[in-house]
């Protein structure tokens, strides 16, 4: 896979200063990862044997559906299941089980976005922690961030080990000042939500508690909620 596909400038995914930054580096990844494999790179021998050796998760499925055309899906899942097909239903494999042979145990799940993201995300991790060490002007950037979520918090701990201690212990500090910060608002929200349906406050004001529950969910998973789900979800509540 060319390396400019996934190449992306630390700085750049910090200039928001809205959500989690890390996030951020994976939703633009995974939108990358997904426009790549549906696009010219599905007819590349090299990509089409991983895409057929790997699959895709359910999720990541959904994504190169919702990006590609039928037609590219289609090739890609031609090939795909040819393999599978040879793989799990070959004659050496009904007689293996048939003559009570033992096949080598393959993975229960692969995923080809999956696996590039992760590899992917782990190089602009630590290329953003070894930013972090040299350049004054990206640590302020990154003070300034709204929050890291809790996963991303873990992550960017153990990335700070490639740090000298030093360096390692700022950085710790400044991430977990962003993460605990968050979570704080974050759970002061979802407890004023709870209050709003006392019928003491029925005329109250819900201030900034209406997406708590999609703040709070993306902040432990890592994950955004789709906006039309949050879009409805607010609609719903104002009606009540």
């Amino acid at each position: 896979m060319r390396e400019d596909i996934c190449s992306i400038p630390i700085s750049e995914l910090f200039e928001p200063r809205q959500g989690c930054p890390i996030c951020r580096m994976e939703r633009m990844l995974e939108q990358r990862l997904a426009d790549y494999i549906t696009g010219a790179a599905m007819m590349e021998p090299d990509v089409r044997i991983e895409t057929n050796r790997l699959g895709f998760c359910a999720r990541h499925f959904d994504k190169i559906c919702q990006v590609g055309s039928r037609l590219s899906v289609a090739l890609i899942l031609e090939s795909h299941l040819k393999e599978m097909e040879q793989r799990h239903f070959s004659e050496e494999k009904e007689k293996k089980r048939l003559f009570g042979g033992s096949p080598a145990k393959e993975p229960e799940e692969t995923c080809f976005i999956c696996e590039n993201l992760q590899k992917n995300r782990a190089h602009l991790v630590e290329s953003l922690v070894h930013l972090w060490a040299k350049e004054p002007e990206f640590r302020e950037l990154y003070r300034q961030q709204e929050c890291i979520c809790l996963p991303h918090s873990r992550l960017l701990t153990q990335a700070a080990s490639r740090l000298p201690k030093k360096n390692a212990q700022a950085f710790l500090e400044d991430t977990r000042k962003l993460s605990l910060s968050y979570l704080q608002t974050v759970e002061k929200d979802v407890t004023h939500f709870c209050r709003m349906f006392d019928y003491r406050n029925k005329d109250g004001d819900w201030g900034n508690s209406r997406d708590s529950i999609e703040r709070a969910i993306a902040y432990l998973t890592g994950r955004m909620a789709p906006e039309e789900y949050v879009d409805e979800k607010l609609e719903r509540e104002k009606r009540r």
